[in-house]
């Protein structure tokens, strides 16, 4: 262990070789030794405290060293652990403290410490992480891409399966919620938010029990209910509009309770429209699907195990040195818009993101939600001339041998997603709102190249 890691003379005790890293952390720990790679979050700092004007980089509080909060994050991503059980099972375990960089005498960082500085990060830092990694690695594994498959999937968000009487009636509890915390700040004689909670969960129970019957007259009934639920939402809206108004006419500390309010009464203004728009038949567009991760969409990938699911639309990207067999390359930091944008939409992030590498491909793999027109303006802007664009059902090599190569490439597309989603948490997104998707899926793209470097060292 050398000097810098040792942390309290206790370490110096142990016998030899019982902090030592398993194969699979060594290669990493090599790795994220490198303080290069560490740069983005250097310039993240400095462009910071160029922005507000201070100087947190040299002369602020002392926080969680980068290098063990990194480190710490790739434990994460690659077990499966949340925060709490992050901690207790890295400050139980001599070679996970090595690897993370913390001595016996020292404590590991708290989970709140952590959940904090992951979101001050954010997404863009974290991909500029991955690519110093894929960088680096590339260089000393003499890593050569030759072709690239990119297919997109769903992320899902951390939510409930969504209704409009469910999403009315937890608004209304909300409100009620907000009501009584603002109530003493509020001061005698302001307006009150009643709680209509009781009455919205006795109607989600009815709504439960008429569902059970499955014929016509329990569909005119579940629109009656969720009118219902909608009604009370828009009551409490109102109060809760009243309520916002003398806050705002108040001290400064009634004045900053007011965003908060106002953006959780629009949402809720927002599902009574729903709910409006839903009973006069007219179509919803933009639906809302949780009060609390307004970013989540509705998304119909055609599956036939989940017709809908409710998240954001990632892109994918792997990268690598053939097309046999079990390929296996370096995933680029992921591609995704609000909303639910198409294949194409996202495409051109994908190539641009290639083009920040300084990587060249010669064969490209997709499959036939990509358009051949779009496909090839999109690759036009980049600096990427692949001499064969495959996509599957619309432009296809010549070569049946080629075209089948290809074509078996692409599917392993599916492969690595489905990968990512079962050993990497990809499948969904514990961090509320599309930022937050973003850095979730950022750190679990960043622990998968970490474990590709070390299987390509092997």
């Amino acid at each position: 262990m050398d000097a810098g890691r040792q942390g309290c003379l206790l370490e110096s005790l142990l016998p030899a070789g019982v902090a030592l890293l398993p194969a699979s952390l060594a290669a990493i720990d090599a790795l994220l030794d490198d303080p290069g790679v560490y740069a983005p979050i250097r310039a993240l700092w400095v462009s910071r405290d160029a922005e507000r004007g201070t100087a947190a980089l040299t002369e602020g509080r002392p926080t969680t060293a980068m290098q063990t909060f990194v480190r710490l994050m790739v434990l994460k991503a690659r077990t499966g652990w949340g925060y709490g059980a992050l901690v207790r099972e890295v400050a139980d375990s001599l070679h996970l403290r090595r690897f993370c960089a913390i001595g016996l005498g020292d404590g590991v960082p708290d989970e709140s410490t952590l959940r904090k500085l992951c979101r001050r990060l954010g997404a863009d830092t974290v991909d500029a992480l991955t690519r110093e990694v894929i960088a680096r690695s590339a260089a000393q594994t003499a890593f050569r891409p030759r072709a690239a498959r990119i297919d997109s999937t769903v992320v899902e968000a951390d939510v409930k399966f969504p209704t409009d009487a469910g999403l009315a009636a937890d608004g209304v509890v909300l409100l009620a919620r907000a009501g009584r915390r603002l109530a003493g700040l509020a001061g005698a004689g302001a307006p009150r938010v009643a709680d209509r909670g009781r009455g919205a969960k006795g109607r989600m129970r009815r709504l439960g029990r008429t569902l059970k019957r499955r014929n016509g007259e329990a569909k005119a009934e579940v629109l009656t209910i969720t009118g219902e639920c909608g009604e009370l939402l828009a009551k409490s809206a109102l109060e809760a509009r009243r309520l916002e108004q003398v806050l705002a006419a108040g001290t400064a500390a009634q004045q900053a309770a007011v965003p908060a309010l106002a953006v959780l009464i629009g949402r809720c203004e927002r599902v009574c429209e729903q709910i409006r728009m839903r009973l006069a038949g007219e179509r919803i567009s933009d639906r809302l699907v949780s009060l609390h991760d307004p970013d989540a969409r509705p998304i119909c990938k055609g599956k036939l195990a989940k017709r809908t699911e409710f998240g954001y639309v990632t892109q994918i990207c792997e990268i690598t040195e053939n097309t046999q067999g079990g390929a296996r390359g370096y995933i680029l930091p992921p591609s995704t818009a609000a909303g639910n944008p198409g294949e194409n939409e996202l495409l051109p992030a994908t190539v641009a993101s290639l083009d920040k590498l300084g990587f060249s491909i010669t064969e490209l793999a997709l499959d036939g939600g990509f358009r051949a027109p779009a496909t090839t303006d999109a690759l036009a802007a980049s600096a990427q001339t692949p001499a064969t664009v495959a996509i599957a059902g619309s432009q296809e090599p010549q070569s049946q041998r080629t075209r089948r190569r290809l074509y078996c490439y692409r599917s392993g597309a599916e492969g690595r997603i489905s990968h990512l989603k079962r050993g990497y948490g990809m499948r969904r997104s514990r961090l509320k709102g599309h930022d937050g998707q973003r850095t979730w899926c950022g750190w679990a793209i960043l622990a998968y190249n970490l474990d590709t470097h070390t299987h390509r060292l092997n």
